[in-house]
């Protein structure tokens, strides 16, 4: 799902036709592939992908804002539209993510509360 999000926010512009409006058609293309690399190529290490998933949340948040934030008069109903939907599921994919990845590595550890600690030999602590 990530990947596809990423690759419709990469290619907005010219699937809604606003690609007139180069400043943020740029913007969508940068911030689109970017989400992309950081969603798409998830590692195992609990904190490449905690950091790359709140990192890619930024992304879709800055996707919703984008719109009214970048310079020229892109705020159209076809840009708006499309940037708040994308950014909106972008940031709920990525915070999912985030969550997976926390959950997957507390269970992994054995942190979860109320967890046992398990001791291979009498006397280790």
């Amino acid at each position: 799902m990530a990947l596809i999000t990423g690759l419709y926010l990469a290619a907005s512009p010219w699937i809604a036709g606003f690609n007139g409006f180069t400043t943020l058609a740029v913007t969508n293309l940068i911030a689109g592939i970017a989400y992309m690399l950081l969603l798409g190529g998830l590692g195992t290490s609990y904190e490449r992908t905690h950091s790359m998933a709140w990192a890619a949340a930024v992304i879709g948040i800055w996707t919703c804002v984008a719109p009214w934030v970048v310079a020229g008069d892109v705020a159209h109903t076809r840009s708006i539209i499309s940037n708040l939907i994308t950014g909106v599921i972008a940031t709920l994919l990525a915070l999912a993510a985030a969550s997976a990845a926390r959950d997957r590595t507390d269970n992994a550890r054995g942190t979860r509360p109320g967890a046992r600690e398990h001791r291979t030999m009498p006397g280790d602590r």
